[in-house]
C-alpha cells in the first residue's frame, strides 16, 4: 500500500551534490501515506480518537495498515466523502458534524477529537480547521476537536505524527514556573517513555514530562523555562512551534544504540548542572547492559554493508548507530528531508566522507543500490520485494518506526532487527 508519486518536468536533470557533499534529488517517490502515523498515536493518547475525512482508499489503506483487529476497537475512522457530497447535494460541513456527533454518542469516553485531513479532502479545499473550531465549541469542555493534516501529497509517512503533534502544542497549558523543566517530544512506547522517566530521575532531573501525553488532559506544559528533547528525527514543525512559546531546544544524537542514548542524555544534564560523577552514576550500568547486548551481534553485522532509501526520516540517526556501534559499511544514506540543525550532533559523530541524499528519484538510487549490491537495503515495502526478488537482502524501515527501539535496554532488539535478516539469507543459502 504506497503512493507513487507521478515525476516532476525537471526530473531528467541529473542529481546535484549541494554544499557539503549531500546528493539532493527531485523525481518519483516511493513513500506511505501520512495518515499511518495514527497507528502509533492511538495507542498512545488513550482517550484520544483520529478521525480521517477521506475516501473509501483511505479507509482501505488504514485497514490493512492496522491489521485485523477483532477483539477491540481502534480509537481511529474515516469519515467517508461519497459522491453526493462532492456533487453539492448535501452539505459536507452538515454531515460532518452529524458523523462527529454520532461518534461521540457512541464513544463516550473520547475526551481529544482530531479531524485527520487526507488527500480527498484537501483536494476539494474542505476547510477541517475551522469545523474543529466550530465543533470543539459545541462539545467543550467535555471534548476537545482539533485537526492536522495526514496528506501523502507532499510528506513521507512520518510527518503525519509531526502535524499532530504540532496541532497540539498551542493548546498545552502555560508552564510559568521558575524552575526549569525538561519535555521529551516524540512518540515513544511506554516501555521507553517508563525508561527515560527512570534514569532522568536518577540523574537528578525532576520535572519531565512528555509530549504527546497519554492522555488528553496529562499534556505537559511548556514556557520560557521548558528545555526539550527530540525523541524523533521528524518533528521539524513541532519543535518551531515549541520555540514560538518560548521553550528551548538541546541538540543531541537520537537516543538509538549505547552511544546516542548516552549523549541524548548527557545534553539534558548539561543543560541542567548534573555533576559528571551523578551522571555516570545512574548510566554507567544501563551503558554496559546495553553495551553487551550489542556486543553478540557484531560478528554477524561487522563489515556488512548497508544502503538506506529515503523513508522515515530515522536513517541518518540508524546509519550512525549501525555503523560505529556495529562496525557497518555505508554505501549510502538516503533520506526524505535532512534539517540540519537537528540533525547536526549525528553528522558530527558520521563524519563527512559518508555519501548523503536528500529527497528522492526511486529510479536512480535503484540502480545505485543494484550497481553497489549491499548486504542489506532500509527500504519502505513498496521495494522490498523487487530487491530480494534480485537477491538482496531487505530490511523494512517502518518495522523500525512501530518497534520499541529507543534507549538503553532496546539497543540489543535494534541491532537484531538488522542482524536477523543476514541470518536468514545465511540459513537460506545452506
Amino acid at each position: 500500500m504506497t503512493t507513487l508519486l507521478p515525476r516532476v518536468k525537471d526530473d531528467s536533470r541529473p542529481a546535484t551534490a549541494q554544499p557539503g557533499g549531500i546528493l539532493r534529488e527531485r523525481g518519483q517517490r516511493e513513500v506511505f501515506c501520512g495518515l499511518t502515523s495514527i497507528m502509533w498515536l492511538h495507542r498512545k493518547i488513550q482517550d484520544a480518537f483520529f478521525l480521517i475525512v477521506g475516501s473509501r482508499t483511505c479507509a482501505h489503506l488504514m485497514q490493512s495498515a492496522a491489521g485485523v483487529m477483532i477483539f477491540a476497537e481502534p480509537r481511529f475512522a474515516t469519515a467517508i466523502i461519497e459522491e453526493r457530497d462532492l456533487a453539492g447535494m448535501a452539505d459536507m460541513n452538515d454531515e460532518l458534524r452529524r458523523t462527529v456527533l454520532r461518534l461521540i454518542e457512541r464513544r463516550p469516553e473520547i475526551k481529544l477529537l482530531f479531524l485527520v485531513g487526507s488527500c480527498p479532502s484537501e483536494v476539494i479545499k474542505l476547510d477541517l480547521g475551522r469545523a474543529a473550531e466550530r465543533l470543539s465549541g459545541e462539545l467543550s469542555p467535555n471534548v476537545r476537536v482539533l485537526n492536522y493534516t495526514g496528506s501523502g501529497i507532499e510528506t513521507t509517512f512520518t510527518q503525519g505524527e509531526d502535524s499532530c503533534l504540532t496541532a497540539l502544542v498551542p493548546e498545552l497549558p502555560e508552564d510559568s514556573a521558575a524552575d526549569p523543566s525538561l519535555m521529551v517530544v516524540g512518540t515513544l512506547s511506554d516501555v521507553a517513555e517508563d525508561q527515560f522517566a527512570r534514569l532522568f530521575e536518577q540523574i537528578g532531573i525532576r520535572r519531565v514530562s512528555f509530549l504527546p501525553g497519554r492522555r488528553a488532559n496529562a499534556m505537559p506544559a511548556v514556557g520560557p523555562n521548558t528545555r526539550f528533547l527530540l525523541a524523533q528525527p521528524w518533528l521539524r514543525d513541532t519543535a518551531r512551534a515549541l520555540e514560538a512559546r518560548g521553550a528551548r531546544h538541546l541538540p543531541a544524537p537520537f537516543p538509538l544504540g549505547a552511544e546516542g542514548t548516552t549523549a541524548w542524555l548527557k545534553a539534558a544534564a548539561d543543560a541542567f548542572g548534573i555533576s559528571p560523577a551523578a551522571f555516570a552514576s545512574a548510566t554507567d550500568m544501563p551503558r554496559a547492559r546495553a553495551t553487551r547486548a550489542l556486543q553478540r551481534y557484531r560478528e554477524q553485522l561487522t563489515g556488512k554493508s548497508l544502503f538506506c532509501f529515503p523513508d522515515s526520516q530515522l536513517e541518518v540517526p540508524l546509519a550512525r548507530f549501525l555503523s560505529r556501534e556495529l562496525g557497518m559499511d555505508l554505501l549510502e544514506i538516503g533520506t526524505p528531508y535532512l534539517h540540519s540543525q537537528h540533525m547536526a550532533p549525528e553528522l558530527a559523530l558520521l563524519g563527512p566522507d559518508v555519501r548523503l541524499s536528500e529527497g528522492q528519484d526511486v529510479d536512480r538510487q535503484l540502480d545505485r543500490c543494484r550497481a553497489e549490491r549491499p548486504d542489506i537495503s532500509l527500504c519502505g515495502l513498496g521495494l522490498a520485494n523487487p530487491l530480494e526478488q534480485e537477491g538482496l537482502t531487505t530490511k523494512w524501515s517502518i518495522e523500525l518506526v512501530f518497534t520499541p527501539i529507543h534507549g538503553y535496554e532496546q539497543a540489543g532488539d535494534l541491532a537484531e532487527l538488522f542482524a536477523r535478516p543476514v541470518l536468514r539469507k545465511r540459513r537460506l543459502a545452506v
